[in-house]
Formats: C-alpha cells, sequence, structure tokens
C-alpha cells in the first residue's frame, strides 16, 4: 500500500498518457511481480534467507538501485524483489509441506492488493492531467519529489542494512 517505484511510475504516466497506459503499466507490473514470486516458490527465496553474505550483497545493490531509480527516474520493482525472497518466506510453515504452493498462494495476495492499490494512485493521477498539462512546472516537481523519495529509502538501507 505504501507508495514505491511502480506507482511513481504510473503515477508519472498517468498525467502525461491517461488512464489507459496507467492501468497498463499497472498490469506489467503485476506479472512482472508474480515472476518474482515464482522464483521464490521455486527456490531462491531459502537461499537468500540462509546466506548471511547474499541478504547484505541483495540489500546493498538494492539500496544502490533506490538512489540510482530516484536520480533517474527510471522503473523497477526493488521493493517487490526485497518482499518476495526476504519476507513472504518467512510467513510460510515450512512444516507444513507444499512450500512453494503456499508462497504462490502468499504472492497471490499480494498481488491482488497491489494492483488495486496502484490502479487507484493511476486513476487519480490520471484525473489530474488537465491540472497538470496547464504548468508543466507541476509535473517536473512530481518526478523531482518522486526522484527524492526513492533516494532517502537507498541511502537509509545502505546505512542501515535494514
Amino acid at each position: 500500500m505504501v507508495p514505491g517505484p511502480s506507482v511513481l511510475f504510473v503515477i508519472g504516466r498517468a498525467p502525461a498518457h491517461g488512464r489507459r497506459t496507467a492501468l497498463t503499466s499497472v498490469a506489467g507490473n503485476t506479472l512482472g511481480a508474480y515472476v518474482l514470486v515464482a522464483a521464490v516458490a521455486l527456490g531462491v527465496g531459502p537461499v537468500v534467507e540462509r546466506s548471511v553474505p547474499l541478504f547484505t550483497a541483495l540489500t546493498l545493490a538494492g539500496a544502490a538501485y533506490l538512489v540510482h531509480l530516484g536520480f533517474a527516474a527510471g522503473v523497477a520493482h526493488f521493493k517487490t524483489m526485497v518482499f518476495c525472497a526476504a519476507v513472504l518466506p518467512r510467513f510460510v510453515d515450512r512444516a507444513q509441506g507444499r512450500v512453494p504452493l503456499r508462497v504462490l498462494l502468499l504472492g497471490l495476495v499480494f498481488n491482488v492488493i497491489a494492483p488495486a492499490s496502484d490502479s487507484t494512485w493511476g486513476l487519480v493521477a490520471s484525473a489530474a492531467r488537465g491540472w497538470f498539462a496547464r504548468s508543466p512546472r507541476r509535473l517536473s516537481a512530481v518526478g523531482g519529489i518522486g526522484g527524492l523519495t526513492l533516494i532517502g529509502p537507498g541511502v537509509t538501507v545502505a546505512a542501515t542494512g535494514r
């Protein structure tokens, strides 16, 4: 529910290209996120979860990437990668078996909630399209604020490891 890179991408495209493009962006992001869920379900998650050096490297790479996104204003879903690889597997009781199925089901819940939230953001931003079109400075400000919201968490993750 917390806006991240994908929401900023959707919000950025909505005023410039309209509702259809914003919702298509949400659909593409949702499909990409479920590819990550499937990778975790098939074994990537436990490897990352058990390897402190790999988890640390992934965390630092993600921090650097968030800072990069803050400057480049591109689209990526590092928050989803971390969620799927590091957080999602912790909610699966391995003793109950069928771990891949359980991860896939939890990932499906994530992929129902995220598009609903992202679509809401996209629809609100596309409704504001006329307001943005009247002032290029407003559209530029959204991009600048979006960039700063990515740099802050990137620096925080790099400094704290969390």
